[in-house]
């Protein structure tokens, strides 16, 4: 048997270089100069989601007013950015605060070990170049691998795929060789993907086709921000930043939350909105664009310069609201009898959603996973000592639960040298508190099939994830870190409090 090799010893160690990774270590640099710490990162390059996904028109279906971090303006012209111009941002990013030479690209996280003997998790990751298994011990550990499978994205079965002649593909793996010039291409799905997929393929292709079950809400908004560019023509380029920034969070809440109590009246707008996007005669509107949930309980699917609709009055794409049968030679024979011609199938229906990146978890020697435990401020989770998780949002933008969770961690940090603590650890002493789903009110595909692998919600302050920006900022930025819940202790003595009458004892049972 080999022995592991050692790969470091660090303050904090981040799992993922993704836009969390890359934040986390810049609000440490920022906040905390003085912890050491590195990142353990899967893939030969930092970006995560944008650097993985090829497809044609990759973009962000956010703002990068929001999805961009809170300490580095976004200044390029088009506020709906493409996926280089994000990867790029991002490597900006880690050059400026100097984070690049922290990364060990290529190290693929196997497992994390908690002592609260030694009060450090042991990571072990598998190097890619040689299989070797590396070991990085770290007294913290800032879970930032994202929220789906980077290996594998969701890909049902479908009757008799195997008769087709032509190719199939699904978005998470493009082929770099792909040449659908000409070609008739079928794009299965009715999310971000498909929607960002179809008009740009549309634009050489023989025709595109969208097969959806049910139809998406969309809505249409310009590429480039209107008032970020102007406010940046006479405003330094931070300050535009910040007005801008919370203008559109605002804005989403408010949308959001309208969508929320007046679901009906929401739901029309959307819809009139769209319907003025397409010709007058379309036929089948309420078919194709009318979904049969309220706006929110879904993702909305944002529509750049109402270029999908472009491409539908074009004639260059369709939409297909239909089931499918079975493939055939030539395409896609569907419940109603009609048969879809493609040369390519294109497979956007969706992502397998992990936790954590996958990554084995055991807490002195007992195997525990995600579900089994409570968020602690959507943050923590109830008796995982010394670890936190980014999860974004469903209903704004990833990066802005990312920026007020690292603020959390550097707060955290902080508490536990004032302190003299080596562990932090949010204990659940409720154990009859109800276990309630991680997101309530939405039904996403990815969600619907992982919630027995979610962590849960409590019913009260401090266990519930609020999908509420504002809320969770007050929470994480201004809330006591010492809040009475969060139990702080040294080395071999996680469920005792660290106090003046228990310091004593502590110390001298060292």
């Amino acid at each position: 048997m080999v022995a592991k090799q050692h790969g470091g010893e660090f303050d904090v160690l981040i799992v993922g270089a993704g836009l969390s990774g890359i934040a986390a270590a810049a609000h440490l640099t920022m906040q905390c100069p003085g912890k050491s710490y590195a990142i353990i990162e899967q893939r030969a390059d930092m970006g995560g989601t944008w650097d993985l996904f090829r497809y044609p028109g990759i973009r962000s279906d956010s703002d990068m007013h929001t999805l961009g971090y809170r300490f580095k303006p976004w200044t390029e012209a088009k506020a709906i950015a493409d996926g280089p111009a994000i990867h790029k941002y991002v490597h900006e990013t880690a050059e400026e605060y100097g984070i690049t030479q922290h990364i060990r690209f290529r190290h693929r996280v196997l497992g994390a070990d908690w002592s609260t003997e030694k009060a450090c998790w042991t990571v072990t990751a598998r190097r890619e170049e040689d299989g070797a298994e590396v070991q990085f011990t770290a007294n913290f550990l800032f879970m930032c691998a994202g929220y789906y499978d980077y290996d594998q994205g969701y890909r049902p079965e479908f009757p008799q795929e195997a008769s087709f002649a032509g190719r199939i593909i699904h978005p998470q793996h493009w082929p770099e060789d792909l040449n659908y010039a000409g070609k008739k291409v079928v794009v299965i799905g009715s999310g971000a993907t498909a929607v960002t997929i179809v008009p740009v393929m549309a634009e050489t292709a023989a025709k595109v086709t969208m097969l959806q079950r049910t139809p998406t809400y969309m809505a249409s908004r310009p590429a480039k921000d209107w008032l970020a560019n102007s406010l940046r023509a006479i405003l330094p380029d931070m300050t535009a930043y910040k007005i801008t920034r919370w203008r559109n969070i605002l804005m989403q809440r408010f949308t959001y939350n309208m969508a929320r109590k007046k679901p009906q009246k929401m739901s029309k707008r959307l819809l009139d909105m769209t319907r003025k996007m397409l010709p007058a005669d379309y036929p089948t509107f309420e078919k194709d664009f009318q979904p049969p949930y309220t706006p929110w309980e879904q993702r909305l699917c944002l529509v750049p310069d109402a270029d999908m609709f472009n491409a539908i009055s074009s004639g260059s794409a369709e939409i297909v609201t239909d089931h499918i049968d079975h493939f055939t030679a030539k395409g896609i024979k569907l419940k109603s009898g009609r048969e879809l011609e493609a040369d390519i199938i294109v497979t956007a229906t969706g992502l397998n959603l992990v936790m954590m990146g996958k990554t084995e978890l055991r807490i002195d020697g007992r195997p525990t996973v995600p579900s089994e435990h409570v968020s602690y401020k959507g943050t923590m989770f109830n008796d995982i000592p010394n670890m936190a998780s980014v999860f974004g949002y469903v209903n704004a933008s990833w990066t802005l639960k990312t920026d007020i969770v690292a603020d959390y961690v550097c707060r955290l940090l902080k508490t536990m040298d004032a302190k003299g603590a080596q562990i932090a650890n949010p204990h659940l002493a409720d154990a009859d508190m109800p276990r309630l789903p991680w997101v309530e009110d939405f039904s996403s595909g990815y969600f619907a099939r992982s919630f027995d692998k979610l962590p849960k919600n409590g019913d009260r302050h401090p266990w519930r994830v609020l999908q509420d920006y504002k809320a969770e900022k007050k929470i994480l930025t201004e809330e006591p870190v010492d809040d009475g819940v969060m139990l702080f202790s040294k080395a071999g003595a996680m469920a005792k409090p660290l106090d003046a009458a228990a310091a004593p004892m502590l110390e001298a049972a060292e």
